[in-house]
């Protein structure tokens, strides 16, 4: 049994000091998954707060059917959510830029000129606006996918949800983004990707 491990079977028992550890262990993640979903730094504390409490208030419940950090990503993600929906802030809030491949967009390549900057500013900034524009479901699984490299088999653990779910969201997820992008006027599709036929490769 190594060092998280003996932590967490501590903390189920009601070792507070061992929960703590576990928390200095996972905070970092866990707001930076908050911070990606909210985008506020209040909004993003406050969701992580929420999900380290869910935490320790459900942690005799866990089995360890799933990996801790999977049981905390759940947690982290659904308060990031529940935050949302509550506030009425998902259509405020702005993610971060995805992986532009995944995207089919035309992206200029890193160049010192300003204009050049100037227009990989702009595309990141419609980037986010895209983002803020979608569902919290949509831009739940982007996130999970995109910039925390899950497999969708992980983020259907995470979520809990189906398989099949998974990838309709990102699928559909992707598609607004992409159409979102492109009704800007700015910024034109790639030719077809290769990889267009492996969409639900892992």
């Amino acid at each position: 049994m190594n060092q998280e491990q003996n932590w967490i079977e501590a903390a189920r028992q009601g070792d507070q000091d061992a929960f703590a550890q576990l928390v200095r262990l996972y905070e970092k993640r866990v707001f930076a998954l908050t911070l990606r979903m909210c985008k506020n730094p209040e909004d993003a504390a406050e969701a992580a707060q929420e999900a380290f409490l869910a935490a320790w208030q459900g942690l005799r419940f866990f089995r360890g059917e799933s990996s801790f950090s999977t049981w905390l990503y759940r947690l982290a993600s659904n308060a990031s959510v529940d935050l949302l929906r509550r506030e009425g802030r998902h259509r405020a809030a702005a993610g971060p830029s995805l992986d532009d491949a995944e995207l089919n967009l035309d992206v200029p390549a890193p160049a010192a000129s300003p204009q050049e900057q100037a227009e990989r500013s702009e595309l990141r900034e419609q980037i986010e606006a895209g983002l803020a524009a979608l569902p919290p479901d949509y831009r739940q699984v982007l996130i999970l996918r995109e910039i925390h490299q899950r497999t969708y088999d992980e983020i259907a653990d995470i979520l809990s949800l189906d398989l099949g779910t998974v990838k309709s969201r990102i699928s559909r997820g992707r598609k607004q983004l992409r159409n979102f992008l492109l009704r800007s006027g700015n910024f034109s599709a790639a030719p077809p990707s290769k990889e267009a036929g492996k969409e639900g490769c892992k």
